[in-house]
């Protein structure tokens, strides 16, 4: 925690604000693949999005970001707020207990980890090759995991990483969040892959480039020599402050 913010293992949780937590869907883009960074709990096995808490003094955009810093290693994280999670049925005290609870010791029913949370959903967009998954001390492990392929999550935590995903495929063409999951260069080929792994669906090529070149939010760099100098494709880069923030779809 950041200098300043009680330790959150405490009892009564004291510097934080209570029953409020922030759970971060970290995506990642590699391999023609969207992955979604995990932790797993020591002393129960359970796997969860990463997530913290706010503290009294803290703002809430601020500690969302810190949340993601704390697990990738990165700074200037692309962060968006997309839905609250109040529902009664998520509530669930029973992974908390297990970790908070180790070496047979049993927490007190007053455990402030042990109450109903409210949680704000945030996703991240990291670039997949920069990112140093971080475990946490309360953690057996932290590492990216296919969306397709995601172990059995507490609580709700599969319910919000499908809401994240409708999210980020709404904000995919209005805000162009696109870019943030691709190294700093990147090939048209590459760009449009990660557009049909977000959508889903296949894009046709020269629809695609036109309409990606008429935004005029990206330059062209050099070739990317991979093989003979005809297949070599041009390297592109997003140029931040060219984008309108018009709708582009």
């Amino acid at each position: 925690m950041q200098d300043g913010i009680a330790n959150e293992g405490e009892k009564s949780g004291a510097g934080f604000i209570k029953q409020m937590a922030i759970d971060a869907v970290i995506f990642g883009f590699h391999d023609n693949q969207l992955k979604v960074l995990l932790i797993r709990y020591k002393h129960s096995g359970h796997f969860a999005l990463p997530g913290g808490f706010i503290g009294e003094k803290e703002n809430l955009d601020d500690a969302a970001r810190r949340v993601a810093s704390e697990r990738t290693g990165l700074k200037d994280i692309y962060l968006e707020q997309f839905y609250v999670f109040g529902d009664y049925s998520r509530y669930d005290p029973a992974p908390f207990r297990a970790v908070v609870g180790h070496n047979q010791v049993s927490p007190p029913d007053d455990h402030w980890l042990l109450q109903r949370f409210i949680s704000v959903g945030y996703y991240a967009l990291v670039d997949f090759v920069a990112a140093k998954p971080t475990p946490a001390a309360i953690f057996d492990s932290c590492d990216w995991y296919e969306l397709e392929n995601m172990p059995a999550l507490i609580q709700d935590h599969t319910k919000i990483v499908q809401k994240a995903l409708e999210a980020l495929r709404a904000n995919l063409d209005h805000k162009l969040v696109g870019f943030n999951l691709l190294p700093q260069n990147f090939t048209m080929g590459e760009l449009q892959k990660l557009y049909e792994t977000i959508l889903n669906k296949k894009l046709l090529r020269p629809a695609f480039q036109r309409k990606m070149l008429s935004l005029g939010i990206m330059e062209r760099v050099a070739k990317k020599y991979s093989g003979g100098a005809h297949k070599a494709p041009y390297l592109y880069r997003f140029v931040p402050g060219r984008k309108t923030g018009d709708d582009t779809k």
